[in-house]
């Protein structure tokens, strides 16, 4: 069943795994002189790599997969493979090969199978969209906005490769179930996508059975239900199937330790490369205006709600109110040096103290004030999710907009949503990319940057 119509994944795969493992072995042969000892890296490897990839879902790559998702699966392969290559070159040390020409063979491997992956991919995709193979026909079933806007993207990308074959209206008498059992079977359907909202219980049970019984990919629209719209994780107890309302992806073990790490790296290049000669520098600066400190500390809260003190270049005159409102366009108690460093985002460089401490991470939700916190949480519905994570520099919603002062309750209902979205899809290509655009856009200036 593995080669049904349009569907090539059944030899992809293991194609992929013979091509993958091809480049290794053979990047791998001029580091041995003894035959046995090849073999033996061979094995290991091997076994390793099977092992791996299948924990890391590394080949778990579908037409629907987004490109970023697909570089956070080839840096995470990437930095287990380097820790299987060098424990293998560190138990046979006798081979006194420099770690240097390790970790050059470690990223040729890499480079050569990201190239590979994304050769493979964009190929089918082209396949796809100019010749109309590895296709899937598809219908939908339900009449509503939600299955509209799914026509839609079937018929505006063509590169995914589903070709939509009727969209039947089930609240019309000439279209009840059955009649879409005949069409489905009759025109070799290979998916069903339906609506919940537009179901009945008895409805839902008969088209589920249905898609069993003839072996049919069946999935869902999350429309009117609004559970089914969140990103549910799906546990057994015993046998017993259990849906949490979402899997935080930093939670994982292996997760926390590429975040951490990838914080750690960052805030000591910034601290060591950067704050260590501007702060003596925009220090003269802020004390020739103003008298003050130099660095502005700030009661946030950040991981599970805790209190931690958030540090910023000063750029106001000390006030009472600095705890209490937040800044404004032309606010009268930013200073000359405050807005020049406030446009260009550079007051907030402190912080990196923050992520180094821990109480911060370089992306995540941004904190807030103490006290619109808690006016948020009272006001704004799911305010209190971002908290499940650490707080961040920069994050999602701030490059997509909704950065500095929150001028109505629309701007903050948005800011969460993006929070959100990122906890629950976080990876590490997600924050490298958050990274690039908070750079390029203090770069080129933000209106909101004041």
């Amino acid at each position: 069943m593995i080669f049904r119509s349009g569907r090539y994944s059944g030899f992809l795969r293991p194609l992929s795994y013979a091509m993958d493992l091809t480049i290794i072995f053979a990047w791998a042969f001029y580091f041995f002189q003894d035959k046995l000892l090849y073999f033996q890296y061979i094995v290991y490897v091997l076994l390793g790599w099977i092992i791996l990839s299948l924990k890391s879902n590394f080949y778990e790559i579908y037409r629907f997969t987004h490109v970023s998702k697909i570089m956070s699966l080839i840096g995470k392969q990437s930095i287990v493979f380097f820790l299987i290559v060098f424990s293998f070159f560190g138990f046979y040390n006798d081979l006194q090969i420099g770690y240097l020409l390790v970790i050059k063979y470690i990223l040729t491997v890499f480079a050569c199978i990201t190239a590979l992956k994304f050769t493979i991919f964009f190929i089918l995709k082209k396949y796809r969209s100019r010749f109309g193979g590895n296709s899937r026909k598809v219908v939908i079933i339900g009449l509503n906005k939600k299955t509209d806007q799914l026509r839609m993207f079937f018929n505006q990308n063509p590169e995914y490769g589903y070709k939509l074959q009727e969209i039947f209206d089930i609240k019309n008498p000439e279209q009840n179930l059955d009649s879409c059992f005949d069409y489905i079977n009759e025109n070799g359907v290979d998916e069903i996508y339906s609506s919940i909202g537009q179901l009945s219980n008895k409805q839902l049970t008969k088209l589920i059975d249905f898609a069993d019984n003839n072996l049919k990919v069946l999935k869902f629209l999350p429309d009117n239900k609004e559970i089914y719209s969140k990103k549910l994780d799906f546990d057994y107890y015993g046998v017993l199937p259990i849906l949490s309302m979402r899997k935080i992806p930093i939670d994982e073990p292996f997760n926390q330790f590429i975040k951490r790490s990838f914080d750690v790296l960052l805030s000591v290049f910034v601290i060591v490369g950067i704050l260590s000669w501007l702060t003596p520098i925009l220090a003269v600066l802020i004390k020739l205006e103003s008298k003050g400190p130099v660095f502005f500390k700030q009661k946030r809260n950040g991981l599970d709600y805790k209190e931690f003190n958030c540090y910023k270049y000063r750029s106001m005159r000390p006030n009472p109110m600095a705890d209490l409102h937040q800044i404004r366009k032309n606010d009268p108690r930013v200073t000359k040096i405050g807005r020049i460093i406030r446009k260009t985002s550079i007051d907030e460089l402190p912080q990196f103290i923050n992520v180094l401490k821990g109480d911060m991470s370089v992306v995540g939700p941004r904190p807030h004030m103490v006290s619109h916190t808690h006016m948020y949480a009272e006001r704004i519905d799911k305010f209190m999710v971002r908290h499940f994570i650490k707080p961040g520099i920069t994050g999602l919603a701030q490059v997509s907009g909704y950065r500095g002062e929150v001028e109505d309750d629309n701007h903050i209902i948005n800011r969460v949503k993006y929070d959100i979205f990122y906890l629950e899809n976080w990876s590490l290509f997600l924050d490298i990319k958050i990274v690039f655009q908070t750079i390029f856009n203090a770069i080129r200036g933000e209106e909101k940057a004041y």
